[in-house]
């Protein structure tokens, strides 16, 4: 093998472990499901906390990936989080289907569960799910625990 052909098998080699970096920290970041495109359709579900969500991160039912938070907008009416969800259109759901932010892990990324309702109707582009359950803050948490052994302390 000459020089320069083991110049451009180095080339190459390195190029491949460029791209390989490239798929792994887009996995890593939950953004590669954001480049594929997918059929899908749009509802909104509004929070008091969203804790540490994020956009894209996933929505699932049942532990399966059936979609992801496309935004996070604040209403500055009801003062509440407003959280769009692209939902995959083979995953019907029905429109009393309840949304809450979970985490997966005990410090890990947060997402959102759904668990489907009973009625017959199904949600449909641009409907609002109003059955929610917010982040757990586990400063609150803390706090609250914090709080309660404080007012044991008081009482005796």
């Amino acid at each position: 093998m000459n020089r320069r052909s083991v110049d451009v098998l180095v080339g190459l080699f390195v190029l491949l472990g460029f791209a390989s970096l490239a798929f792994l920290a887009m996995r890593a970041g939950n953004m590669s499901s954001s480049i594929a495109l997918k059929d899908t359709y749009e509802a909104v579900a509004r929070f008091d906390n969203i804790g540490g969500l994020k956009p894209r991160a996933a929505v699932r039912s049942a532990g399966v990936v059936v979609g992801r938070v496309t935004g996070i907008t604040f209403n500055d009416k009801a003062y509440q989080a407003e959280v769009t969800l692209a939902l995959d259109r083979r995953f019907a759901f029905p429109k009393d289907s309840s949304a809450k932010i979970m985490t997966s892990g005990l410090l890990g990324d947060q997402y959102i569960g759904l668990e489907p309702g009973g009625d017959s109707e199904m949600l449909a582009q641009g409907d609002v799910i109003t059955l929610t359950q917010s982040a757990v803050v586990l400063e609150n948490l803390i706090g609250q625990f914090l709080y309660g052994k404080a007012a044991e302390g008081v009482e005796k």
